[in-house]
């Protein structure tokens, strides 16, 4: 489907100082899809995106690709504080945990993958580098949740998602074990980043296995993640 393209622009953004190899998605959080769009749009704000998707379809352009949208604040990954300088930031229309989450419209995933698809083609933006806000950020941010169809995009090869695992129980794992493979795979873990053990597994489990989000590194966490460290690029 081609989507609808609306010039919304904003005036939250600067120049980029290093090239974009990242793609970060969101979920506005807000009670409106109009709340979103003032807030994006507002200079008072400081926050904005590239790319806001309604949940009719609807695709709003903000801030130009070549330049720094403000989407991630705080921010780590694969060793680089604060990502918002090499990515591109989509915020998708739902009102998130504290407004009642709901799941994503069809239209809307849709239009998120023909959008997605020529952004990663545009800057060559790695697989495994198609991440969440809570990727990025998981002691601060929970978007865009559990919820969020990550095995749809990476059918259509937006992003990764673990091989099928043998059936296998939830015992406790080793965590020291996880930590590290979780640093190798690009998350901030301590004491490298000040930010709780539990928040970076749990960030894992919301993209990765949602079906259980209890910031334990247990051994089914433990297998999903040595699988995308062996299979991932």
């Amino acid at each position: 489907m081609a989507f609808r393209r609306i010039e919304r622009p904003s005036p939250n953004h600067d120049a980029r100082d290093e090239p974009v190899d990242m793609l970060v998605l969101h979920y506005t959080g807000m009670k409106t899809a109009q709340e979103a769009l003032a807030r994006l749009c507002d200079p008072a704000s400081k926050v904005s995106a590239h790319y806001t998707i309604d949940r009719d379809s609807s695709v709003y352009a903000h801030v130009p690709e070549e330049r720094r949208a403000w989407h991630a604040g705080a921010s780590h990954w694969a060793g680089r504080n604060g990502v918002n300088g090499c990515s591109i930031g989509i915020e998708l229309v739902n009102p998130g945990h504290e407004f009642g989450y709901v799941p994503f419209t069809d239209d809307q995933i849709e239009s998120l993958i023909e959008l997605a698809r020529g952004i990663v083609s545009r800057h060559a933006i790695p697989a495994r580098r198609v991440l969440a806000h809570s990727d990025v950020a998981p002691a601060r941010k929970t978007d865009p949740g559990e919820l969020f169809p990550w095995q749809r995009l990476a059918e259509s090869r937006i992003g990764v998602w673990p091989s099928p695992l043998p059936q296998r129980g939830r015992g406790k794992g080793e965590g020291e074990d996880c930590a590290a493979n979780l640093a190798r795979f690009g998350y901030g873990v301590p004491p490298a980043v000040e930010v709780p053990l539990e928040a970076v597994v749990a960030a894992f489990q919301r993209h990765f296995r949602p079906s259980c989000i209890d910031g334990i590194a247990d051994d089914e966490c433990r297998a999903i993640l040595a699988g995308l460290l062996g299979g991932a690029k």
